[in-house]
């Protein structure tokens, strides 16, 4: 109890992080640095690649590590403190800041891959099978209520600048960074437990086991597919919103919390349903409802209709966030999860490069309808595909089942 309680308070501050900076990079690399449509393309797809780079590398470190909670503080730490860097971007020559901050944000993902991957196989051996449901979703609720209500303060403060003043982003790069020290302060007051067994020279493992096993390497597929079309939208609802819709640092901030309330009020449901039915079968439904959201999106500018769209979208959000993780770690071998969760991410930063910019791409020779309807289309299409998924599941339970009953008869 005493690691999901800590568990919590890091991932709170982690939220809170994300809510003062990620989550208005786009905003004020447009307003205040002036960044084109290509540069906010790679906001999203850069930090990908980098992750990719950086999942090899840290697979390798991984597999020679004992614990994982110091490694998982330092790469925390070392990601925080670009937010730094961020700070005095605006002191740059003009021509030079947007690049900059693009460059930063994408190398950020080093260190934040870093921690990403060993935080993912560290929690994993911390929670055991028959909590992850309740309490990952429970963790998550909390979390997004964090984040709503930082995001809400934001959106309010903004008020007070005009859009092209970089004070405002200074300050909460400042803040992020603080509240980033808090982050690693409650993650290292996890309990690790110690590993049995007698010490041995561990040898670099890449993770490439992982494809022995075909439970994982469907729903690698299955998980690759959604993403591209998930991820592809991304850059194209902040160029939408931004240019086309001309939202301000408030309506950002107030679509930004109508999401997160839709994710408060439906993180426990999918819990259940997931206990219930299956991840894999819930993933169905929650592509589906995915795919909403672009479509609904470009129907009007209207910032209320807007807020609504987004309040929907969160209700499935909250799933996807909540079963992808789930379903991944379902997968996954104790013995050498770590190799799971890297090659996983490994090929997810692949499609997080290629998704955006295939979106930003679409937007130059089509126009922003034509791109968000093929990603609600595409994201339509991968309910099927998760469909399948749970179909190959259920029969491999089924199938371990009859096994077990014909060895004890």
């Amino acid at each position: 109890m005493r690691n999901e309680k800590n568990s919590i308070l890091n991932g709170v501050a982690a939220t809170i992080v994300t809510s003062m900076s990620n989550n208005y990079f786009a905003l004020f690399a447009i307003g205040v640095l002036g960044a084109t449509n290509y540069q906010v393309g790679l906001i999203s797809s850069l930090p990908q690649i980098v992750g990719m780079f950086a999942m090899f590398l840290g697979t390798a470190i991984m597999s020679r590590l004992k614990g994982k909670k110091r490694f998982t503080g330092l790469s925390i730490l070392f990601t925080r403190l670009f937010l730094l860097a961020m700070f005095l971007v605006i002191y740059l020559p003009v021509e030079y800041r947007a690049w900059t901050f693009v460059i930063l944000i994408g190398l950020m993902n080093l260190p934040g891959s870093f921690a990403m991957l060993s935080w993912q196989s560290f929690i994993g051996d911390l929670i055991s099978d028959n909590r992850r449901s309740s309490f990952f979703s429970e963790r998550n609720r909390l979390l997004t209520i964090a984040g709503m209500f930082t995001t809400l303060v934001i959106g309010i403060g903004l008020q007070w600048f005009d859009k092209t003043n970089p004070l405002p982003y200074q300050i909460l790069f400042i803040l992020a960074f603080f509240f980033g020290l808090v982050e690693v302060f409650y993650l290292n007051k996890h309990i690790e437990p110690e590993k049995e067994g007698k010490k041995e020279i561990k040898r670099v493992n890449f993770g490439w086991d992982a494809y022995k096993h075909k439970s994982f390497i469907y729903f690698l597929v299955c998980g690759l597919f959604f993403n591209f079309a998930w991820q592809m939208a991304w850059p194209l609802f902040n160029i939408y919103n931004i240019k086309i819709a001309h939202m301000s640092g408030f309506w950002i901030s107030i679509i930004t919390v109508a999401n997160s309330v839709g994710q408060i009020i439906s993180f426990k449901w999918w819990g259940r349903m997931a206990d219930k039915h299956s991840n894999s079968k819930m993933l169905a439904i929650t592509a589906i409802g995915m795919a909403t959201a672009p479509f609904l999106t470009i129907l009007s500018t209207n910032m209320y209709y807007l807020t609504i769209v987004n309040f929907t979208s969160g209700l499935f959000v909250s799933g996807t966030v909540l079963l992808l993780f789930n379903q991944l770690l379902e997968v996954t071998l104790e013995e050498n999860r770590s190799s799971f969760i890297a090659q996983y991410n490994i090929n997810l930063a692949v499609i997080g490069f290629v998704a955006p910019q295939a979106g930003v791409y679409l937007l130059q020779f089509s126009s922003i309808q034509t791109a968000m309807n093929l990603s609600a289309g595409m994201r339509l299409v991968s309910g099927a595909v998760f469909l399948g998924f749970y179909y190959y599941m259920k029969k491999q339970r089924n199938y371990r089942c009859t096994k077990v009953s014909v060895q004890r008869s």
